[in-house]
């Protein structure tokens, strides 16, 4: 691997590292304070909480235009070309437009609150509320803007730190205003200080990173850069608006067709394949950046770069996917008790989406935004989002909610099918295929005695469970090199990059030396 690609791997292995962490702290703290809320509130108020949240979080939608994605990738690939003074325009040219349809959006969600309330809700007493809520939209704009900013910048933890403040400002406020007795009011205002909290420290950092860039000359105009941004992000605006609306889609299915009882199963499974979303949506985002900046590189580089990223976001992806699997049953008993029979089977359907990513379901997506290629990420969510409105009323009538998983599934390994072929088409991307298929079968050989333990436990659940787990990752760590899935020169360059991350040396180091002693026995025994 050239020093390139090194550097690029380095930087998104750090930036992947804080956007995971800032990710799942943020949601931990945030699901507790929703429990608390919930709790306190009661089932009647928590639920007018929900409801008034609907039309500001619905209009937020229509904010962001694409703009978002467009400031990571141009900040990304200008800095990538010493382009600085660009990129710090294009950053400030995208405050502006989103912060003109934030307050747009605000402006309409304020005035029509009455309409929203008694029209949509069906609840004309709860526009005081949807009011409040309302400025959530501008600040949250603003928040969300700076974060990316922060991401195309290499400054990750900047996004993690805002993100876990943003958490923490909803829970505490929250929570204090609702024992004080501000009820769905104090619930409301908690979860807008949210964003006002998140959005002052993340412009007071982002103007502080650019405040020796006041002056750029001969950069595009804020009509040029207007044009760059929403040439580029208009058809990732339609994509995400088109997957956004997949969640919903898959609600309407349910109620239809299936029984109370089995939404709420469903429910509880998806719950838990957020864990998943934790692991999987900051790599998506460290490996868009990266293609960013390789945007202007060689064709071989970016392909080498390609090959190796799929391989190690399998390497991740696939053992935590069996893990959650094979524990689904133990999982659901622990958190929601004995009376959710069926969504242990739905986790473990559910998860089986996340074995699409050695045909590289979560990198394609980042490469060909990476690259420009919007238009091919746009094709790709509509005939994801056109299979599963062909198969899901069909298959969910049939088979209920396994129908439902089964359809989306199968969506989704379309839409994948799609940009592989046009990955390969186009850009002649390449598979380690051998090791993929050694991960793949690693992976699966290492459930075998965590599976064994889970059938005859001799030890209290929980201890039972971790015993399992760790045995499971024990097993997975060795094989890996055991079997030269990972050869001594591809550890090397892991230990240089993961250098980078200091929280994580204690707990990698040891892992790497382990590894690289088993392939040195490895070599010791053929020569």
């Amino acid at each position: 691997m050239t020093d390139e690609l090194v550097k690029v791997a380095e930087d998104s292995a750090r930036g992947g590292f804080f956007l995971m962490s800032g990710t799942a702290l943020s949601t931990v703290i945030l699901a507790i304070a929703s429990i608390l809320v919930a709790r306190f509130l009661g089932p009647d108020l928590y639920g007018q909480y929900t409801l008034a949240l609907v039309a500001p979080q619905l209009l937020y939608l229509f904010t962001d235009l694409g703009i978002d994605q467009g400031i990571i990738k141009f900040t990304a690939s200008l800095r990538a070309k010493g382009e600085t003074d660009r990129s710090t325009k294009i950053i400030r040219h995208g405050l502006l437009i989103k912060a003109f349809t934030g307050t747009l959006m605000f402006t309409v969600n304020y005035a029509l609150a009455d309409f929203f309330a008694s029209f949509l809700l069906q609840r004309p007493d709860l526009a005081f509320y949807i009011r409040i809520a309302s400025t959530a939209i501008l600040f949250q704009v603003i928040f969300s803007t700076a974060a990316s900013a922060f991401v195309g910048l290499d400054k990750t933890e900047y996004n993690a730190l805002t993100t876990n403040i943003q958490a923490i400002a909803k829970a505490v406020i929250s929570i204090t205003l609702v024992l004080a007795g501000f009820s769905v009011a104090g619930a409301i205002i908690g979860h807008v200080t949210g964003y006002v909290a998140a959005a002052a420290v993340s412009m007071f950092i982002l103007l502080f990173m650019l405040r020796e860039k006041q002056n750029v000359k001969n950069s595009p105009s804020f009509t040029g850069n207007l044009k760059t941004l929403m040439h580029y992000g208009a058809p990732l605006y339609m994509s995400l608006l088109l997957m956004g609306f997949i969640p919903l889609f898959k609600n309407v299915m349910l109620a239809i067709f299936t029984s109370d009882a089995d939404v709420g199963n469903y429910k509880a499974a998806t719950n838990f394949a957020v864990l998943m979303t934790v692991m999987a949506a900051p790599i998506a985002t460290a490996l868009f950046l990266a293609f960013s900046k390789l945007e202007s590189s060689t064709d071989q580089k970016i392909k080498t770069f390609f090959k190796l990223a799929n391989k190690y976001t399998v390497i991740l992806i696939i053992p935590t996917t069996i893990l959650i699997i094979i524990f689904s049953k133990e999982i659901v008993q622990i958190v929601y008790g004995l009376t959710y029979q069926s969504a242990p089977l739905f986790l473990a359907i559910y998860c089986l989406l996340y074995f699409l990513v050695g045909i590289g379901y979560l990198t394609l997506t980042s490469f060909f935004n990476g690259l420009g290629e919007t238009k091919t990420t746009l094709k790709v969510s509509l005939i994801t989002f056109l299979t599963l409105a062909v198969l899901s009323p069909i298959l969910t009538k049939t088979y209920n909610v396994i129908g439902l998983i089964t359809a989306f599934l199968i969506a989704t390994t379309t839409g994948t099918a799609y940009a592989l072929y046009t990955a390969r088409k186009k850009f002649n991307i390449e598979f380690d295929s051998k090791a993929l298929t050694k991960i793949y079968l690693i992976s699966i050989a290492s459930s075998m005695l965590p599976i064994l333990i889970l059938q005859k436990p001799l030890l209290p659940k929980y201890l039972n469970l971790t015993a399992a787990a760790l045995l499971y990752l024990f097993t997975y760590i060795t094989l890996i090199p055991a079997t030269t899935t990972v050869n001594q020169t591809e550890l090397a360059t892991a230990t240089r990059v993961l250098q980078k991350i200091k929280p994580l040396k204690p707990l990698i180091n040891p892992i790497i030396k382990y590894q690289q002693k088993i392939l040195q026995i490895n070599h010791t025994r053929k020569t």
